[in-house]
């Protein structure tokens, strides 16, 4: 018996030894895997460090912003701290070696390559933009990733082994156990039935326990009924379960919050719009970090200026959302000042963030509306934690983070988790802030270079729309006008810069400016274009030696289309050129469209080759829709598809202009923010009747000015005009005896009634008068300066046959009845 027992004895300590043994190698193995993984989780940190280095370098280099070198100087300032920290967790000599070499290599990567990068990319050093640097980046960011792939399996191999040691060990322990076991019945088969409860029982029950461990299932525990040494293994076996199930729930709840720090810096900021910016915040943190979320900015902010808030200044709620409906909390658009002696308040005001894990028992959250506070409770909110939202120093609002049941109360070690939420957060709406700053700046400039108000001529009735671009493309450079010539003539200009921003919005600028110029000068479309594509060539020269100097800010931005028609509603002809742009949509009188055909120049800026005008004769009532290729082309449609649509929005009934450029924008857009600018010209024709305007050919002959005088005064009386007979007598006298004497045959004079009296001298002579001052003793030289003293204004132009001569008279007022001419005969 006593050898039995002491057999008995040796098999029991056997039993319990193995898996006493088995589960302390467990342990040590599960300790060896989390520092493993956290090892793991530090490296990744530090390859993401080393990425933050090359590409906030390579971001400075392309942009030349300095916003770019945040992360970069970030990066810096953290890549030695987090090296060490490798270095630290290394356990093995092979993970300690590689971890040093990564150390010193992103030393060497600092020291003599990324550091010195910048301040030549800073100093405007061209070596920083060579082949060979790219190269030297290129190569040693591979280098690291090699590395840290190395370091990787290392460290994967070896937590392989251990898990693969625990679980060889496992499973020997339970065999050697169960073996014990077996030899412990057959040796106690006359035993008590005590022994058998008291020892057999229990060991099994903790070996299956140890297995389901050992299996992962962290849940399992022993019964805890054992006494002495079988109780104390019941309680090492449950202690070790809680202490496994309690890293387990602090490892998901490290991971849950690197996924959220991951989700906000790559889910917010997609766009660069301040509201969505701060929606997209909250769609992050809810429910995974608290269940209701409300953000308020100042109102400064959210115009896109810098002023930071002022105590007690009143911030607007931007953003709010949870789970369930948002109904304690004001909603949306809400105007709110938040009392001093808030958490909100005083989170903005020392830039701090604050908690309030217990919000029935505080009472300074409630000061500021106590209905509120019971709406608030009544959901079930019970905690609280408020974060200055700020960005580079500058505080722009404050974002609160509420939690209800059945969530557990916010801690201190919630508040550095909310504050690098919120500081990723911050980042990116500034980013939104200033863009929008710059965008309302360009489209400032750009609507006011825009004409600002189109108003009718007797040639044409105009109406106009101007759609700037979505947020992320920024404004642009289209543009239109409407430019009064001489004879009743009416230019219709439309046109499109190449690129965004102001940069883009000033070229539009200059480019307009030099069409009304050339257009003053009354040139024919296609010489118009011509010399249009000069001034382009010559300005883009002008860039291109200005970056030689580092002003490259706008070089690359000069590339513009544009199309200049001249409308004459006495001829009803239309004579248009294109430099690169669509040609215009005419709509008939009964409602058909058509797109124009004709010949279509090379944009502007391209230099040498020609552009070529294309005729139209018009009905009266015609409607000519000019565009840019913003309306009509779209990222799901093509521009054939647009053009169809125009052509079908535009022969839609519409009772005035205004009302067919909105069918036309809402057709085509339908509400959405184009990815380009947008810009729609509308004209419809007229025609001066025959009454409005007289014309006679006059021979070269200087008795036959007296004639011409004779029948501008028959006219001007037909038309109840009496008032300007003495102008206008001394300015046909004059033109048509310069004609005769200094030009050549033909000769025609035409008088036309508009919204001002113009008289023209048409001959074959392509010799341009000029006004000068006569002297003392010039018998000649003063009839074009009085023509120009006493009448509104005057000019030449060119024409295919010579030239033309014209002076404007302003109409007296109130003007009488119109009469109707009767036609008077050619000069005899």
């Amino acid at each position: 018996m006593l050898i039995a027992s002491s057999v008995l004895a040796m098999l029991i300590g056997l039993v319990f030894g193995a898996p006493f043994w088995a589960v302390t190698d467990l342990l040590r193995a599960t300790d060896a895997r989390e520092h493993t993984r956290v090892t793991l989780v530090e490296v990744n940190g530090l390859e993401k460090l080393v990425l933050d280095l090359e590409t906030g370098a390579r971001g400075y280099l392309i942009t030349r912003q300095q916003r770019f070198l945040q992360p970069w100087e970030a990066a810096r300032e953290a890549f030695p701290v987090e090296a060490r920290k490798v270095v630290g967790l290394a356990r093995t000599t092979e993970l300690r070696r590689q971890a040093v070499e990564i150390a010193r290599d992103g030393d060497s990567f600092l020291r003599d390559y990324s550091i010195p990068l910048v301040e030549a990319a800073k100093q405007g050093d061209p070596s920083a933009w060579s082949v060979a640097t790219t190269v030297e980046g290129k190569r040693r960011v591979d280098h690291f990733r090699a590395q840290f792939d190395r370091f990787d399996r290392e460290a994967r191999t070896i937590l392989a082994a251990q898990e693969q040691a625990a679980e060889t060990k496992v499973r020997w322990a339970t065999a050697a156990a169960a073996g014990g076991l077996v030899a412990s019945v057959l040796l106690i088969a006359g035993y008590n039935g005590y022994l058998t409860r008291a020892i057999v029982r229990p060991v099994r029950r903790a070996a299956a326990v140890a297995t389901r461990l050992a299996g992962g299932d962290l849940s399992a525990r022993m019964p805890g009924t054992g006494t002495g040494e079988i109780g104390e293994l019941e309680d090492a076996f449950n202690g070790m379960g809680s202490s496994l199930e309690e890293s387990r729930r602090l490892a998901d709840e490290a991971h849950m919050r690197l996924k959220l720090l991951y989700e906000a810096g790559t889910a917010v900021g997609t766009t660069l719009d301040v509201g969505r910016t701060a929606e997209e915040l909250v769609r992050v943190v809810v429910p995974e970090f608290a269940d209701f979320v409300t953000i308020d900015l100042a109102v400064t902010v959210q115009r896109g200026e810098e002023h930071p808030p002022a105590e007690s200044e009143e911030l607007c709620r931007v953003a709010g959302g949870g789970i369930g409906e948002l109904v304690p909390f004001q909603p949306a658009g809400s105007l709110i000042t938040w009392r001093p002696s808030t958490p909100q308040a005083s989170s903005l005001r020392h830039g701090i963030t604050m908690v309030e894990p217990d919000l029935r028992s505080s009472t300074a959250w409630r000061s500021q509306d106590g209905e509120e506070a019971g709406r608030i409770l009544d959901r079930g909110c019970h905690s609280l934690i408020t974060t200055p939202l700020s960005a580079h120093g500058t505080r722009m609002g404050v974002v609160s983070f509420w939690r209800s049941q059945p969530h557990g109360e916010f801690d201190d070690e919630d508040l550095s988790y909310a504050a690098e939420l919120v500081a990723k957060a911050g980042v990116a709406i500034d980013n939104a802030r200033r863009y929008t700053q710059e965008r309302d700046t360009a489209l400032t400039l750009q609507r006011s270079l825009l004409p600002q108000r189109l108003s009718d001529r007797p040639a044409v009735e105009v109406a106009s729309r101007y759609l700037p671009a979505g947020v992320q493309a920024g404004v642009g450079g289209d543009w239109f006008d409407v430019i009064p010539l001489s004879g009743c003539r009416v230019a219709l200009v439309i046109g499109d810069v190449v690129g965004h921003g102001i940069h883009a919005s000033a070229t539009m600028g200059r480019l307009r400016t030099a069409v009304r110029t050339l257009a003053d000068v009354d040139l024919p479309p296609d010489e118009l274009l011509t010399h249009l594509d000069d001034l382009v060539i010559h300005l883009l020269n002008e860039q291109q030696s200005g970056t030689a100097e580092g002003d490259a800010a706008v070089f690359g931005e000069l590339g513009a289309t544009c199309v200049y028609a001249v409308y004459d509603p006495v001829s009803r002809c239309c004579t248009m050129a294109t430099a690169g742009h669509l040609l215009p949509v005419l709509v008939t009188p009964d409602g058909a469209t058509e797109v124009v055909s004709g010949p279509v120049g090379p944009p502007l800026g391209i230099g040498g080759l020609p552009f070529e005008t294309t005729e139209l004769y018009l009905a009266p009532g015609s409607v000519i829709a000019l565009f840019t290729d913003g309306l009509v082309e779209v990222r799901d449609r093509d521009i054939e598809q647009g053009l169809a649509e125009l052509r079908r929005a535009l022969a839609m009934p519409a009772a005035s202009l205004e009302d067919a450029c909105d069918v036309v924008t809402g057709a085509l857009l339908d509400g959405r923010r184009a990815a380009d600018d947008a810009a729609l010209l509308l004209a419809r024709t007229g025609a001066l009747s025959a009454d409005r305007f007289a014309t006679w050919d006059v021979p070269a002959d200087p008795a036959r000015v007296s004639r011409a005088r004779r029948l501008a005064m028959d006219q001007l009386h037909a038309w109840g005009l009496d008032e300007l007979g003495f102008i206008t007598e001394l300015v046909v006298s004059e033109l048509v005896t310069n004609a005769i004497r200094h030009a050549a045959s033909p000769i025609r004079l035409r008088l036309i009634r508009g919204n001002t009296l113009i008289c023209e001298v048409s001959d074959g002579s392509s010799t341009a008068p000029h006004l000068r001052r006569a002297r003392v003793f010039d018998e000649g030289g003063r009839g074009l300066l009085l023509v120009a003293q006493m009448t509104q204004g005057w000019g030449t132009r060119q024409t295919t046959s010579g030239k033309t001569i014209w002076c404007e008279q302003a109409l007296p007022e109130p003007v009488p009845g119109d009469g109707a001419g009767e036609g008077f005969p050619d000069v005899a």
